[in-house]
């Protein structure tokens, strides 16, 4: 804008030649002056002067979390990816049910499964007696993601912030299928994917977060009594000791039963010898798709993994995101001030 400025003024000075140098310079000044309305951007040091506490608060608050409960990395991962692809990286996914707005979190993809929620709330609490009405929940959301990884093993990468958050949920959304299904096929996801930006190599870096955390077995019981192919005989054999084919479809499982509690590049090793605890997880590998490639590579190149990850991550953090003056930074998280 300030460059936009200056060039028009300097156009008026070529074409209207009773203008002087210094009537000009004056409203040059006066333009400088003038708030500028550009699009605010997501930026890694966005709360240095504002905040400079900030994100070391949040990683305190996270990493007490996890070291209490291991699994809390993988759904605070899980709750930043439930956030963005619901309408963008906007805490939506936070606010709980009133008389006029229906919540994401009864979403059937969210009911009685997305977890994380008092995690942030505690985070933000903390965040809230350093700097009180500066830190929004959407950017806690995506540091917490970050932090839960590198926790556990995973890479630590630069998250971008300065996210606002929404002033409303989205159930609708949620259930009408931004949030993939564990019975997605292959092109399900890559269409899903590709409508949020997101490439087949982000796609399954993105997946390899289901090298952690754990799943009912109603989201994969199918799989182990409909004599499919895609599935490893003896792995199937050991999963029905949990999840009988009457009853226990909330008995819990790990996606990786190696290394369950920690981030590596297990996942992709399973998907090879089909291992794959889910239907949405498997499909990545075993059909002859471009997919195939990718999971091949990062099982053998867990640095590469590594990276992909992290990019992929704070690519899907750009999604939609609310920034400058729009949405607000929320008092707290699960109510709109």
């Amino acid at each position: 804008l300030v460059l936009y400025n200056i060039c028009f003024v300097t156009s008026i000075f070529n074409k209207v030649s009773f203008y002087n140098t210094m009537a000009i310079f004056k409203i040059i000044v006066l333009l400088l002056s003038l708030p500028c309305f550009c699009q605010a951007q997501l930026s890694p040091t966005f709360y240095d002067q504002i905040c400079p506490n900030a994100l070391s608060t949040i990683r305190s608050s996270i990493r007490t979390a996890i070291s209490r409960e291991r699994r809390m990395a993988a759904s605070l991962i899980r709750l930043h990816f439930h956030d963005c692809f619901v309408n963008g990286c906007d805490a939506s996914v936070m606010l709980v049910a009133t008389p006029t707005m229906e919540s994401e979190r009864d979403s059937v993809a969210n009911f009685q499964s997305a977890r994380g929620f008092e995690v942030i709330d505690q985070a933000k609490s903390a965040v809230e007696s350093v700097c009180p009405g500066v830190v929004s929940c959407a950017d806690i959301i995506a540091v917490a993601a970050r932090d839960a990884s590198e926790y556990v093993g995973g890479p630590r990468y630069a998250v971008k912030v300065g996210r606002r958050d929404s002033t409303t949920a989205f159930r609708a959304i949620a259930d009408s299928g931004d949030l993939p299904s564990f019975r997605a096929s292959l092109d399900d996801l890559s269409d899903l994917f590709l409508r949020k930006g997101l490439n087949t190599r982000d796609l399954v870096a993105l997946s390899g977060a289901h090298t952690l955390g754990q799943a009912t077995c109603v989201t994969f019981k199918e799989r182990l009594y409909d004599n499919s192919s895609d599935i490893d005989a003896g792995f199937s054999s050991t999963r029905k000791r949990r999840c009988p084919v009457n009853g226990g479809d909330t008995n819990l499982a790990p996606l990786d039963q190696v290394t369950p509690n920690s981030f590596d590049n297990n996942y992709y090793r399973n998907l090879m010898q089909k291992k794959g605890l889910l239907a949405s997880d498997q499909v990545l590998f075993g059909s002859g798709a471009s997919t195939d490639s990718i999971v091949s590579e990062y099982s053998r190149n867990p640095s590469r993994f590594a990276s992909d990850y992290a990019a992929a991550m704070i690519k899907m953090g750009d999604i939609q995101t609310l920034t400058g003056s729009a949405g607000q930074i929320r008092r707290i998280c699960t109510a709109v001030n």
